[in-house]
């Protein structure tokens, strides 16, 4: 089927609009597009002389700025659609758990009978009531279905009794291997799914993933699947992403792409990290690193190591300084995962390893160390996604072994005040990009979406000025990162990182005309106000694929 994206000869001219470099003060007055990518940035005549003097088509824009697509290395666009049309939990909108069981069970009156009842984006810290609901506020919704409410860190929540009963969780239920169940008092469970429990939600033909992650594939009809996917793109493409790297992919995620990318609705380009519960399939299949096409491909592998400092579930073999006898989990022994990263490097798999805590951060550049010694493999980029409180000598580890830290600012923006409360001081290093760029390591960031929405300026905006939404500033001015730092980390840098430097992060000649068009300069802007720069329009491969309405 015939895509936008494979016109071979059709030519673009941009003007009327500054053309910037990712993170730099170099700006140009216009940019040449043939066959989709950039042939010549730099003077309008120059661009139009590049062209032969005539363009197929002109994009002759009223001021703003041409920047190069956002890159958001780190993301989970189709699960993100299905979060969007769940019930939105987030604590704009639930203050308190009444609330939540308002808003759920005015859902439930629109819903079909027998339909579950989802939501999406509790943060019980932020609840009044300083606490996860349980399953019996959640019967208070529905006793005759399914009512699952995700955590905003997605690596679990809450159900109701039904939904406990339906899964055949009882007091004598143990808990799975990297994953928790939570119980009351009494050893009766409290409806809280963890991690690798999450498993029993998704019945029994669903995927399933063991002890290699949250599980969060839930599936539904292709039709409604495709839904989510087109509903992602929407949010993605209004905020200027035009490559994202989806950070964890199971057969749930391949088949919405594939489908997409057959049937022309793909409109973002993507490189899948497969959940390591698909390794094995993997290397059975020889499925190694950019294994696709410009639009779609897979890139690698997504490990864990622990679990998220929102659900407490990271791990400190010392305890939470909120409470010394509560460490969070460890996702495989330290033993099992570096075997496993030694079997996906030894094939020239990249791996991208969740890790938080300094202990989970180090064992995976332990296994990556030991990896590279048993069989050296120059530029595999391995990664660590978020790599929230690294120490200064494993960011000197970091460098050394080239292993990129993919972080999340909007992460201590949103709950940075709640890791001081889980951790105590060492909160205040929560995402050092600032500590990471002193050291010569290059930063990625990304959104994690649906943990945060897909908006790269505020994920700058909050590197550079470390603020939290209530007010808090996380430790000292070392730890930011400055703006134009911040662009090249969602940019050139997220790019290198998904292995597609050499195509898209920047505009210059060979490169994807991947650009997306800002109101204003984020350069000249009041940092802390970065997230207010609309996005006007995005382009994909010289082809519009966004507007903003009225445009």
């Amino acid at each position: 089927m015939h895509h936008p994206l494979d016109d071979a000869d059709r030519t673009l001219l941009v003007t009327g609009a500054a053309v910037a470099a990712p993170g730099t003060s170099v700006r140009a007055e216009a940019l040449a597009v043939r066959g989709g990518r950039v042939v010549h940035v730099g003077t309008a005549e120059d661009a139009r002389a590049a062209l032969g003097g005539r363009a197929d088509d002109v994009l002759d824009l009223d001021g703003g700025l041409v920047h190069p697509g956002f890159v958001d290395a780190h993301c989970h666009p189709v699960m993100y659609g299905q979060a969007l049309a769940w019930v939105d939990c987030r604590p704009e909108r639930v203050p308190d758990i009444e609330t939540l069981v308002a808003v759920l069970t005015d859902a439930a009156r629109e819903l079909p009978a027998g339909v579950p009842v989802r939501g999406f984006g509790y943060e019980h810290r932020r609840l009044a009531e300083r606490r996860h609901p349980t399953c019996h506020d959640l019967d208070r919704v529905a006793t005759d279905r399914e009512v699952y409410v995700m955590n905003a860190s997605g690596h679990g929540g809450v159900v109701n009794s039904h939904t406990l009963r339906t899964c055949g969780v009882t007091a004598g239920t143990p808990d799975p291997e990297g994953g928790s169940i939570g119980r009351f008092t009494s050893g009766e469970p409290d409806g809280q799914l963890w991690d690798a429990a999450c498993d029993l939600l998704t019945g029994p033909g669903g995927v399933k993933i063991g002890n290699h992650g949250p599980n969060f594939h839930l599936s539904e009809p292709d039709a409604i699947m495709a839904d989510h996917l087109q509903r992602a793109q929407d949010v993605f493409l209004a905020a200027g992403v035009t490559t994202v790297g989806d950070a964890q992919a199971s057969r749930r995620e391949m088949e919405t792409y594939l489908r997409a990318r057959a049937d022309g609705s793909l409109r973002m380009r993507v490189s899948a990290y497969l959940t390591s519960a698909l390794l094995d399939t993997a290397l059975d299949l020889g499925v190694v690193n950019g294994f696709g096409d410009d639009l779609f491909r897979v890139q690698g592998v997504k490990f864990y190591a622990d679990g998220t400092l929102g659900g407490w579930t990271a791990y400190f073999p010392e305890g939470y300084a909120a409470d010394c006898c509560h460490h969070g989990q460890l996702y495989h022994s330290a033993e099992e995962y570096a075997a496993i990263v030694a079997r996906a490097h030894r094939a020239g798999l990249q791996t991208a390893t969740h890790a938080q805590s300094p202990y989970a951060i180090g064992m995976v550049l332990d296994a990556i160390e030991k990896a590279q010694a048993d069989r050296e493999r120059p530029d595999m980029r391995h990664r660590i996604e978020h790599s929230g409180l690294p120490t200064d000598e494993q960011i000197a580890r970091m460098g050394r072994l080239g292993v990129i830290p993919v972080m999340q600012p909007q992460h201590h923006l949103r709950t940075g005040d709640g890791t001081l409360t889980a951790v105590g001081d060492l909160g205040h290093r929560y995402n050092p990009a600032g500590t990471c760029l002193a050291a010569g390591v290059p930063v990625v960031f990304s959104s994690d979406a649906p943990v945060a929405p897909p908006a790269p300026l505020e994920a700058v905006s909050a590197a550079a000025t470390r603020r939290t939404v209530l007010g808090t500033v996380l430790g000292d001015t070392s730890l930011r990162m400055p703006v134009a730092d911040g662009l090249r980390a969602h940019t050139e840098s997220a790019a290198r990182a998904l292995h597609r430097e050499h195509a898209v992060g920047a505009l210059a000649p060979g490169m994807l005309a991947d650009f997306v068009v800002l109101d204003s300069d984020p350069l000249t802007a009041d940092p802390a106000g970065l997230a207010s720069i609309g996005v006007r329009e995005t382009w994909i491969g010289g082809t519009r694929a966004w507007s903003a309405p009225g445009r």
